[in-house]
């Protein structure tokens, strides 16, 4: 399945990076506090209902519409890591792997949230998301796009996956879903608000409001006070990213890196686009080959805009450690 439009123009690419917004990451730990105090409310008011499916508090597996994609998948990832599995009825290894991310799901009990995708029903989010062969799954986390792995796995990779995508989720967003407890106390038992600083949020401002200049000056500005600031070093390779690709034409750029291998600024542009398609793995390795191939000031330039790629993903993402493994067999 191919986007209808190949043009990538500005709005769509926000749209798309949106899924790894770095806006997220600040608030994320706000939006759980504030989402586990409404459940401790309600519980403690009666009013929560039939809706849990878990001790989580919310149903552990759902059945998600491109009408209810962003309620159910984009803002719950704000409090517990949503495992997206895209699949149709037609398709028989998509029987042998959803069984098993269902039970994982409910073993799990409010780690993750597991949000079923039909793609011939749902045809806009697969689009959206890349999708061009299922059984395909990912996960959306504080917002940010996490693709996990595609086609069938067996119970033990896939269990291996997902201890994998809970511990970034805690580590880099501090998101824990609420690991089969309920909550008790209220919103008194509600970890503190974490004050957001001023600065970072005037840079997520100008992303959201499209104005990536600004975005870029507001989180270099970030990093020159505070230079270990994970969170503006993501923010800003990200805006640099949607910056370099606004109103590239998808399908001229491919060709066109397609036709030259060894024209390293049309492996740059593509790699981009690979990225922001969601296909992270064939950014990396275009630009892992591009630097095996080149010399001098061309290798500088594809290891620098890789390195620049591993900052949009994160270092904790093993597509990040198993692409600077092959960054390092190429140069030494």
């Amino acid at each position: 399945m191919q986007p209808r439009n190949s043009r990538l123009n500005s709005a769509a690419l926000r749209g798309a990076v949106d899924l790894a917004a770095v806006k997220a990451a600040g608030e994320a730990a706000q939006k759980a506090e504030q989402a586990r105090a409404e459940r401790a409310r309600q519980a403690a008011a009666g009013e929560a209902g039939d809706a849990p499916a878990g001790a989580a508090g919310y149903p552990l597996v759902i059945d998600v519409t491109e009408d209810t994609f962003e309620a159910e998948v984009v803002q719950r990832s704000a409090e517990v890591p949503v495992v997206v599995d895209f699949w149709a009825e037609w398709c028989g290894p998509c029987k042998q792997l959803s069984p098993i991310l269902e039970r994982l799901a409910e073993e799990y009990a409010g780690r993750i949230v597991l949000a079923k995708i039909d793609v011939d029903a749902n045809q806009l989010i697969a689009q959206q998301f890349g999708i061009q062969g299922i059984p395909a799954v990912m996960a959306v986390v504080a917002g940010q796009l996490v693709p996990l792995f595609q086609g069938a796995e067996n119970e033990a990779n896939v269990r291996k996956v997902l201890d994998q995508l809970i511990l970034v989720a805690e580590q880099r967003f501090g998101i824990v879903g609420t690991g089969g407890a309920p909550v008790e106390g209220g919103a008194e038992a509600a970890a503190p608000r974490r004050p957001e600083d001023p600065a970072l949020a005037a840079a997520h401002d100008a992303l959201d409001q499209g104005d990536l200049g600004g975005a870029i000056r507001a989180y270099q500005n970030v990093l020159a006070d505070q230079p270990g600031n994970t969170e503006a070093k993501v923010g800003l390779a990200q805006a640099q990213l949607l910056q370099r690709v606004e109103g590239l034409d998808l399908q001229a750029v491919r060709a066109a890196a397609a036709a030259d291998p060894k024209d390293v600024g049309a492996q740059l542009r593509a790699a981009d686009l690979d990225l922001v398609g969601g296909h992270v793995e064939d950014a990396f390795g275009r630009l892992v080959a591009t630097v095996g191939k080149t010399f001098g000031e061309d290798r500088d330039a594809a290891r620098l805009r890789l390195l620049e790629l591993f900052e949009v993903i994160g270092p904790e993402d093993p597509r990040v450690t198993a692409a600077r493994q092959a960054l390092a067999r190429v140069l030494f």
